[in-house]
């Protein structure tokens, strides 16, 4: 069994937190909120393929 990459579990948690929060702020009708999580949404889930690429390279 591989081991699990908690790095790389954390980053995905985070992202889909993050879009999650993207539904809630758009229902409360907040721009702010919205543009907030999507930036979020995007810097975790680009830092979660960036490391996942240095980790095949390694490998």
């Amino acid at each position: 069994m591989k081991q699990i990459k908690w790095l790389l579990l954390l980053c995905a948690l985070l992202a889909v937190v993050s879009i999650a929060f993207i539904g809630v702020f758009v229902a409360e009708k907040s721009i702010l909120g919205t543009c907030i999580s999507i930036v979020f949404a995007m810097t975790f889930m680009g830092t979660g393929f960036t490391l996942k690429r240095k980790i095949n390279v390694q490998s």
